[in-house]
């Protein structure tokens, strides 16, 4: 008799998959074919499948008791078989809802989402992220309780956070100590799943942006594209196959903080020159009160201050300080973008954040500086475009990595108990 012997080169072999592992499986692979193709009947399920109509019919029937499939009589045309035909199975869309919140350097951003990423309701604040933790938190907790209370026939799954900064994996949703000392030791999900009995799942803002698009917006159909958020910082999202590209430690896409000019100003990171220090929020008003103090003038859309909003609206209207301002980052912007498309290659670079406001005026800048620096080959097989999604991207990306998960796994999607078990203690939170 042949005997397998152990050695330093032979991996350990893994357990033989369960009936509950199949089970399980199986329940993802029919609910994801209902919710990704409409008109599919049992036996379609059957037969796409493989499964046998007995193991089909029982799962599905699961389906249809919690809530999330129903039957429909708008069938497709079918060829006539003598027999009653086929009844359709349509995905119920909203038979649950999800929070989707984006914490951003100054502000939140939150959306409640029905199952296919429609925004259902948004909540909106300011806040002072780096300098006040426990009024930023509170902000976080006021907000998702407003959307939580927004509709309470429905449950909840689960609530999508995306954090302006590196997260590293298996260290919790903690900002980075480096960007944000104050929040030293504070992880955010631990902190909202206790005030509001949900599931939490964290992610970067940019790498949630990046979802978003691919599911929703201008990344549908395109597997291998990069999605950079400009904002007070500037991060990029990377998708490969289809998959977010996280790194060794979780943190890959940090395009704000490469290298435009090494001999530049220090970035808030530490280093010189980075990316971040030249287009960020921060530093980009920097420059424009430096302009209009150098220039001896002080126009109306810089009283008393320049503004983001103040600035695109000045450039669009064809002031020459904002509009040079605004061609200028274009034009840093076009670096990391052609570095980008060098070393990645991806089929697309989807901008977001708010300074994509002014794209009339800032991607003219940034194509002519990538066509100078990107290889040809790159520049060829890739496209530049603003996001589809406007200033919601990152919180209904946030909300899609429920929905990812959940679709992957469907056991909170299945199980009564555990959606009323949530609804229940997020609606306790609530009370006085």
């Amino acid at each position: 008799m042949f005997v397998r012997r152990a050695n330093k080169r032979s991996p350990p072999r893994r357990p033989a998959a369960g009936w509950d592992d199949l089970r399980a499986h199986n329940t993802a692979l029919l609910l994801g074919a209902i919710w990704e193709r409409r008109g599919l009947s049992r036996a379609d399920l059957a037969r796409d499948s493989g499964l046998s109509r007995g193991t089909v019919g029982d799962i599905v029937g699961g389906f249809i008791e919690a809530g999330l499939v129903e039957e429909t009589d708008d069938a497709r045309p079918r060829a006539a078989s003598g027999g009653r035909p086929p009844t359709d199975l349509r995905f119920v869309d909203g038979c649950r809802h999800i929070l989707g919140v984006e914490l951003g350097a100054s502000h939140i951003c939150a959306v409640r989402t029905d199952l296919r990423g429609r925004v259902l309701a948004r909540e909106a604040a300011e806040v002072d992220v780096s300098g006040d933790p426990a009024g930023t938190l509170a902000a976080l907790i006021a907000t998702a309780r407003a959307l939580a209370a927004a509709e309470e026939s429905v449950p909840l799954i689960g609530l999508g956070l995306a954090l302006p900064t590196p997260l590293r994996i298996g260290q919790g949703a903690v900002l980075s100590p480096h960007l944000f000392p104050r929040w030293e030791g504070i992880d955010l999900g631990l902190a909202l799943e206790e005030a509001l009995g949900l599931p939490v799942e964290a992610d970067n803002d940019a790498n949630l942006g990046a979802l978003a698009e691919h599911w929703w917006g201008a990344g549908r159909g395109v597997r291998d594209f990069a999605y950079i958020k400009v904002a007070t910082g500037v991060g990029a999202g990377i998708l490969i196959d289809g998959e977010i590209y996280r790194g060794a430690a979780g943190i890959a896409g940090e395009i704000g903080h490469t290298a435009i000019d090494p001999q530049g100003a220090r970035c808030r990171c530490g280093l010189r020159g980075c990316l971040e220090a030249l287009v960020g929020t921060a530093y980009l008003l920097e420059r424009a009160e430096a302009a209009l103090v150098a220039a001896g003038s002080r126009p109306a859309w810089a009283l008393p201050s320049p503004t983001v909003g103040s600035l695109i609206d000045a450039a669009r209207s064809g002031d020459p300080v904002a509009a040079g301002l605004i061609a200028d980052a274009g034009r840093h912007l076009g670096t990391a973008v052609a570095n980008l498309l060098n070393l990645v290659n991806p089929a697309r670079v989807i901008l977001g954040g708010r300074l994509t406001d002014a794209g009339a005026i800032l991607l003219p800048a940034l194509h002519a500086q990538v066509m100078t620096r990107a290889l040809w080959t790159s520049v060829a097989g890739a496209d530049v475009t603003i996001g589809q999604l406007g200033d919601e991207a990152v919180a209904i990306g946030a909300a899609t990595a429920i929905l990812r998960q959940s679709l992957r796994e469907p056991a909170a999607l299945l199980t009564p108990s555990l959606s009323t078990a949530h609804r229940g203690a997020a609606a306790a939170t609530l009370s006085p």
